[in-house]
């Protein structure tokens, strides 16, 4: 193959005749694991060329061959649903050429099977501009599996989605399917700085509130159960990468779900970012009205937004900062529209059920420590206009301007237990028709249930916090405040996921 380095051609016509020599093998002996490894690797090996080369099959075929041998005739055919644009707005990258190590990363686990499994990478077009769902950032990345099928010398290279099919055909016969399920997840990342989206979220929110959104993780499918995971402070979508390899890994999980994320600055006040939510969630219905009710698996502070998400809060929210209704307070529409989402909402019809880890639904002492002084005055004023904090906080009662806030409560200062904003929403009941679950950390150290110290707490969310009469399930985890990547919690968001629709 050296001595054909500069015939791409050549070299995928050498390669067909592996991985066809490799499928007559696999026609007398469908279990012989040598042909099926020499075929997924002369087709890994076949893409990898396509791709370095510039060529595109997927526009005209290409006619590969060596020497003496008859042509072959190659043509690529794009998967049906998973990209919905034009190939050549991707890069189609072997997955087996990359080893993935970081502490996000677990132990690479591959689906066995027959084809190759590659990673679709798109480049040069900024693809929140092509599906707003879609995509990590400016680009997107997902994991496809490629197999030949082969008539006389004629030969399609076909791209199959592995979280849509299980198996395929090849000849007469039927064969697993292979995937890496990881590789798509672990180059995002390495590509991706979602450390710095982090960082600049919780301490530069008001730079970030418009980017709030959804991201879709796969392909849309109308039979399949919507599971949107939403992350904790200071953190991203990145954070629960764990959890979706672990997940994927189940047939049964890929048949009957999909899985979403809802990405945001965590420095913003957290009932904004459930008003930015809502209104997603609702533009989601639009553009997939036919989608089912959806699962919400939330950590951390994602589970201070999620209580907002199944709560009916009438005026009893909004009377208890504002004398007034909205329409008499002298606000500007932008003000108005702004407080009014944060304060006054109904339980969302689309929620099926909820998982709740480590929720800090009652707040966390952590929020008026040293450190959490600390971050509030980093963090500062969450939105940075000054018209719409000087508006918001002059018309509040009088008993609450006495409490002489500067700012708009940011993402520290409503965690404070003794905030009016916790203790008003707490007082109202989650929608009956919701059932949830809870998992809750407790480092091993045990404690009290209540206040009494010394409290069980994961080290920054107390028990009392996170416990919810009326839970369908509790789980106390050994662990500290990632209770949804400890191995329990993740075989507990399984077990809830396979128990229940």
């Amino acid at each position: 193959m050296r001595g054909l380095s500069k015939d791409p051609a050549a070299q995928i016509g050498r390669y067909l005749d592996a991985a066809d020599g490799a499928r007559l093998r696999l026609v007398t002996n469908p279990r012989n694991s040598l042909a099926r490894s020499d075929y997924n690797f002369a087709v890994s090996r076949i893409v990898e060329i396509i791709n370095g080369a510039g060529l595109s099959p997927w526009k005209t075929p290409v006619s590969c061959g060596y020497g003496e041998n008859a042509q072959w005739r190659l043509s690529l055919l794009p998967p049906s649903s998973s990209l919905e644009h034009d190939l050549s707005d991707y890069e189609i990258l072997p997955a087996d050429r990359y080893d993935f190590r970081g502490e996000l990363v677990g132990e690479r686990v591959l689906k066995e099977g027959l084809g190759a499994p590659v990673i679709t990478v798109a480049k040069g077009v900024d693809f929140k501009d092509i599906d707003n769902y879609g995509g990590a950032g400016q680009t997107a990345f997902y994991g496809l599996t490629a197999v030949v099928r082969f008539h006389g010398r004629a030969c399609e290279l076909q791209l199959i989605d592995p979280l849509a099919e299980e198996t395929v055909t090849l000849g007469e016969r039927e064969y697993p399917l292979a995937a890496d399920f990881q590789a798509p997840l672990a180059l995002a990342m390495s590509k991706v700085d979602m450390k710095k989206f982090e960082r600049s979220g919780m301490f530069a929110p008001s730079k970030h509130r418009r980017t709030a959104r959804l991201v879709r993780l796969q392909p849309y499918h109308p039979d399949k159960v919507p599971v949107l995971f939403i992350h904790g402070l200071g953190n991203s979508p990145a954070s629960l990468v764990p959890m979706f390899e672990y997940l994927r890994n189940t047939e049964e999980i890929r048949k009957r779900y999909q899985f979403w994320s809802f990405m945001y600055p965590t420095g913003v006040s957290y009932p904004i970012n459930a008003a930015i939510l809502r209104t997603q969630l609702d533009q989601m219905k639009v553009r997939y009205p036919d989608h089912k009710d959806m699962v919400v698996v939330a950590h951390s502070l994602g589970g201070n937004i999620t209580r907002l998400l199944i709560t009916d809060t009438g005026m009893k929210l909004w009377d208890s900062y504002y004398a007034q209704p909205p329409a008499q307070i002298p606000f500007h529409d932008e003000t108005r529209k702004m407080v009014s989402e944060a304060l006054i909402f109904e339980a969302r019809p689309d929620i099926s059920r909820v998982i709740f880890s480590s929720a800090s639904l009652r707040g966390s002492k952590t929020a008026t420590s040293f450190i959490g002084r600390l971050g509030t005055r980093l963090i500062g004023d969450p939105l940075a206009d000054d018209q719409i904090t000087e508006q918001a906080l002059s018309h509040m009662r009088p008993e609450v301007q006495a409490l002489g806030r500067k700012h708009l409560p940011n993402s520290v200062d409503i965690l404070d237990p003794d905030s009016l904003f916790l203790s008003s929403i707490n007082a109202l009941p989650i929608n009956p028709g919701i059932p949830y679950h809870t998992l809750i950390g407790d480092r091993g150290k045990g404690g009290n249930l209540d206040h009494t110290e010394p409290v069980s707490t994961d080290g920054i969310v107390p028990y009392w916090s996170s416990h919810l009469d009326g839970a369908q399930s509790e789980l106390i985890i050994p662990s500290e405040h990632w209770s949804i990547l400890h191995p329990l919690g993740m075989a507990e968001v399984k077990r809830i996921l396979l128990e229940y629709d």
